[in-house]
């Protein structure tokens, strides 16, 4: 299995201190479409942000295609790692805030504007989105706007493209006519794709692994069907959310019971770190007694040269019992 998003025990504040994501691990297979889920808040976006290379966090946390985003600035100018986000929207031939634009130009204007695209891609695009050629920005709506976005946005191929609520202001037939040229780049191009969305409606079938995120914790990752089928066994007698769609139902009940699975996961988190420390103090103490016999076998290697340093001094020349000082003098 070929590994192009690694996110390993990644966390991160915001300089105000706010821990929005919080020891996060998950990798992603070449060729795959990861639905990126959680309820507003989670950390969604701040997480497709960190993977873009727009924070700045440890080489080691982030792996995409073996090179960490924010210091691998080629990853992203090269168009190998592409994001396409709510800041894209407003930089992109969207003004906002009722501001006027700064030049009245049509879409084919942007569009064909870009060099070194290859046109039987461009006309794809523009076919699909059914953009308007001629319409000028000015005169479109924030949906047609969005479809001219998406359109410069893939433009260019990509090896990793990271998508938030891009598809929030199109109706049903572009968001499925979306999803199917996403597909294809997967299948056709081994492109791997990170999808945020609330709009679950036509992923049934799209989806290869899902992320769901609550309060900036990871609390559930894997395939599409392990997940799928675990989360129905789950849910088997749950006959209050049989009226809606399967996906829509098992994330539904993954928000709702996010809190306590959370409490879980900080909860073991806890058991580890407490685990952690008692193997610690107990290298330490052994480590301790071993420099405890250490030094009383040092003392007692110091003591015996004391003493054989001092007793030689003490011996004196050996004298027979019971003579005098005359057969003393016979030993002299």
């Amino acid at each position: 299995m070929n590994i192009v998003v690694h996110v390993d025990n990644l966390s991160f504040s915001y300089p105000e201190g706010y821990e929005a994501i919080k020891q996060c691990i998950f990798s992603l297979p070449k060729g795959s479409r990861c639905l990126l889920a959680g309820e507003n808040g989670a950390g969604k976006t701040t997480l497709l942000q960190l993977l873009a290379g727009k924070y700045m966090v440890s080489k080691e946390s982030i792996s995409i295609l073996g090179r960490p985003p924010f210091h691998d600035m080629k990853l992203t100018c090269s168009g190998q790692l592409s994001y396409l986000g709510n800041s894209w929207r407003k930089d992109t031939c969207f003004s906002g805030y009722g501001a006027t634009y700064q030049g009245d130009i049509s879409a084919g204007k942007m569009i064909f504007g870009v060099e070194g695209v290859d046109e039987h891609r461009r006309m794809r695009l523009i076919e699909m989105l059914d953009i308007d050629l001629y319409q000028r920005l000015s005169t479109m709506s924030d949906g047609q706007r969005r479809r001219v976005q998406i359109c410069m946005g893939l433009l260019k191929p990509y090896d990793v493209l990271l998508l938030d609520e891009i598809t929030v202001d199109l109706d049903v037939l572009a968001r499925l006519r979306l999803l199917d040229f996403f597909r294809s780049e997967c299948h056709e191009r081994q492109a791997t794709i990170v999808y945020s969305t609330h709009i679950f409606d036509g992923l049934d079938d799209w989806t290869t692994h899902i992320l769901f995120v609550h309060r900036g914790h990871v609390v559930r990752f894997g395939g599409f069907n392990e997940l799928v089928a675990k989360a129905m066994e789950e849910e088997n007698e749950d006959e209050g959310r049989k009226g809606r769609g399967r996906l829509l139902r098992i994330i539904s009940h993954w928000m709702i019971d996010g809190d306590e699975s959370v409490s879980a996961i900080e909860a073991q988190k806890e058991i580890a770190e407490r685990e952690a420390s008692v193997q610690v103090m107990k290298k330490n103490t052994e480590a301790e007694s071993v420099a405890v016999v250490g030094r009383e076998e040092e003392e007692r290697k110091k003591q015996k040269e004391i003493i054989a340093s001092i007793v030689p001094s003490l011996l004196v020349p050996h004298i027979p019992l019971g003579m005098g000082s005359r057969h003393n003098a016979y030993y002299r």
